[in-house]
């Protein structure tokens, strides 16, 4: 990001800003943000957290939150390996003159997934690019039971998962929502499902206390783990588990969250066949994305 502020004459809109990252993480093999579908096309929250970090430190600042310039005079460039300094000589060759409006309305018409939220779609494009985009549209709309681990991924690849899998509600059934990693503290995690027309839900009743999971090694351990948990919290917390599964019948696509990447480690699973067992003609089979 600082790189590409220091090619651009050490300033940039913040709408130029996403769009570029945009295009340089798509040359990218292992990309340097991931991005979601947001109002104004493709978005990266990290990118912006990121840069809202940089200003503490005083590496860039904003005036009018539109703009971001570049404060150090430190030189990041020369630092980045040659092909992603590659990348972004090619990148900014193509589109470093494009305006705001164009960008968009390249990157809606070669990336038609990242506009299906857009506010301004129709400001900018033909009915035939606008047939495009909807067609990327997630069109699932049957009441389905999911469940979805953060481990090892980012919040944006998380919540395109969410989005393709067209989940109108995510159930945080962590029992404490607390995270270092970024984008799944409860808060932040609420905030980004509001930008992207998902609800969000803490239900902490149903998780399960971390001092029991800290020595967990072996699949043997946390079998015994979830053993207990479904003999004591699914016996015990059963206005939960009804909760979740009112909230199922409001919804209908609802996605159970939880931190393990793998299902089998992680205590969403049970709670979701429990809440199959408990309504069965009300409630789908669980579904692990």
């Amino acid at each position: 990001m600082l790189a590409l502020l220091e090619k651009c004459g050490g300033t940039l809109g913040r709408l130029r800003l996403q769009k570029l990252l945009f295009l340089i993480a798509h040359h990218q093999g292992k990309p340097c943000f991931d991005f979601v579908p947001y109002k104004f096309g493709a978005y990266s929250f990290r990118a912006n957290a990121d840069a809202g970090t940089m200003c503490k430190y005083g590496l860039i600042s904003t005036d009018d939150q539109k703009v971001w310039k570049k404060e150090t005079e430190e030189l990041f460039y020369p630092a980045l390996k040659k092909k992603d300094q590659q990348i972004i000589d090619t990148v900014l060759y193509r589109f470093g003159a494009l305006t705001g409006r164009e960008l968009i309305e390249y990157t809606y018409r070669r990336y038609p997934y990242y506009a299906i939220n857009s506010l301004v779609a129709k400001r900018y494009l033909e009915p035939e690019d606008l047939e495009q985009i909807e067609a990327k549209r997630p069109t699932e709309d049957e009441a389905c039971l999911m469940t979805i681990g953060y481990e090892g991924i980012s919040a944006e690849a998380y919540f395109n998962q969410l989005l393709t899998h067209n989940v109108s509600a995510l159930i945080d059934v962590r029992r404490n929502a607390a995270s270092m990693k970024y984008g799944f503290h409860k808060s932040q995690l609420a905030h980004v499902c509001r930008s992207v027309g998902i609800a969000y839900y803490h239900v902490p009743e149903v998780g399960i206390s971390n001092d029991k999971r800290r020595s967990l090694k072996t699949q043997e351990d946390y079998d015994v783990l979830f053993e207990e948990y479904r003999d004591g919290t699914l016996q015990t917390e059963i206005n939960g588990q009804r909760s979740i599964i009112d909230l199922y019948k409001k919804h209908g696509r609802i996605a159970l969250t939880c931190f393990e990447a793998l299902s089998c480690q992680c205590h969403r699973s049970h709670l979701a066949d429990n809440l199959h067992k408990i309504a069965p003609e009300e409630v789908s089979l669980p579904v692990h994305i």
